[in-house]
């Protein structure tokens, strides 16, 4: 079972991440302007940030929300195809708001999916599950957009977003046959939806280390959005060439993923640590990255995915061990959806300031490491629950 929900979250990440770029490109090939593209995606991204704590809430109310999850992946797979069919022939407001509506099931692949992870490993297992997991998103990262590219290159743009939805929807019976969830009278499972969306949020508020382990993995995010909008600036001023920049995220993704590999073997006594020193390395990463000459700029880079896979491990594993059961998979996509927000705003926030200084843009994203990592100071004065 265990082997399926793996290879069912490989599939369905590796889709998602690439849709992105398909739709970047798509956009371009069908109206030549780089913001339609662009405008899509931050449609779908905004609906599944939007769409996190309902959707986590559904999952928690539903017994059989593996067919919520199931269904989810179908309807979020459709609508990719309808806004990948539908460019150059549907109005571009009307395929925004399709975009986001399709959006909204996205949480079905990243923090819906990880959430039932207890269904299908026993509990002392999830320290080493949750490094498996979190390769799946790194595997993802480095397989989707590479696909993208080549499909667009080989079969065009509109086919390369079918694709991407033909891998989430490829996913849906690994969703499907997940175990059902025992018959419960939980009171976090009754009431209005609204009521247990606020029980959600207020169950991460409320827990210290689901609290500040959230806040900072909001607040990291925030530079590695800085980072991501760095790249292609540090590809044309050091590389030789903007398009090399996508050497960089390569490079982190592959650092990533042979983290997770060692921690998969070796799961951390106290996940939190290890999310403190994954932080600690990535800022570390991001100030080397500013005054790295040349070349040494790609080692600095790959630096930051030796943290960035790993915080990923340490913070679903704290959520594992945190999340109340009847409010498990909101803790889930609600911090999944917080963090999305942390990546918008540090997209943002680069933008202007990488355009008047890169390495001033880096340096500002190592001192958001330094202050999200500052927030499990004093959380690690006591001990982690087992």
């Amino acid at each position: 079972m265990r082997y399926r929900y793996l290879a069912g979250a490989s599939a369905a990440r590796t889709g998602d991440e690439m849709s992105g770029p398909a739709l970047l490109l798509l956009g371009f090939a069908v109206t030549r302007a780089p913001g339609t593209g662009s405008l899509l995606l931050s449609a779908l991204t905004l609906g599944a940030a939007v769409g996190g704590p309902a959707f986590g809430a559904m999952l928690d109310r539903n017994h059989h929300s593996e067919r919520i999850l199931a269904g989810s992946l179908v309807v979020y797979a459709a609508g990719l195809v309808a806004v990948g069919a539908g460019l150059g022939r549907i109005p571009l407001p009307l395929l925004t708001v399709l975009a986001g509506a399709a959006g909204l099931a996205g949480p079905a692949v990243a923090g819906g999916w990880t959430s039932q992870a207890p269904r299908v490993v026993p509990r002392g297992e999830l320290g080493r599950f949750s490094a498996l997991d979190a390769m799946t998103f790194g595997t993802a990262s480095l397989a989707g957009p590479a696909l993208a590219a080549a499909a667009a290159a080989g079969f065009g743009a509109r086919p390369a977003v079918i694709i991407a939805a033909a891998l989430v929807a490829l996913a849906m019976p690994a969703a499907w046959m997940l175990p059902a969830t025992p018959v419960s009278r939980d009171p976090a499972r009754a009431g209005p939806l609204r009521q247990q969306v606020t029980a959600g949020v207020a169950a991460i508020v409320r827990n210290k280390d689901l609290g500040r382990v959230t806040a900072t993995s909001v607040i990291s995010y925030a530079g590695v959005g800085m980072l991501l909008v760095c790249c292609p600036l540090l590809g044309q001023q050091r590389l030789g060439a903007a398009s090399r920049g996508a050497l960089l995220i390569s490079a982190a993704a592959v650092a990533s993923l042979l983290a997770n590999a060692v921690l998969a073997r070796r799961p951390p006594r106290d996940p939190r640590v290890l999310v403190l020193a994954s932080t600690l390395l990535m800022a570390a990463s991001l100030a080397l990255a500013a005054v790295a000459p040349g070349w040494l700029t790609l080692a600095a880079v790959a630096l930051s995915g030796l943290g960035e896979g790993p915080q990923l491990t340490g913070l679903l594993a704290v959520r594992h061990a945190e999340a109340p059961p009847g409010l498990r998979a909101q803790v889930f996509t609600t911090a999944a959806s917080l963090k999305i927000g942390g990546l918008a705003a540090g997209t943002a926030l680069a933008g202007p300031l990488a355009a008047a200084s890169v390495p001033a843009c880096l340096l500002t994203a190592a001192v958001l490491q330094l202050a999200a990592a500052a927030f499990l100071a004093n959380l690690l004065k006591r001990p982690a629950r087992k």
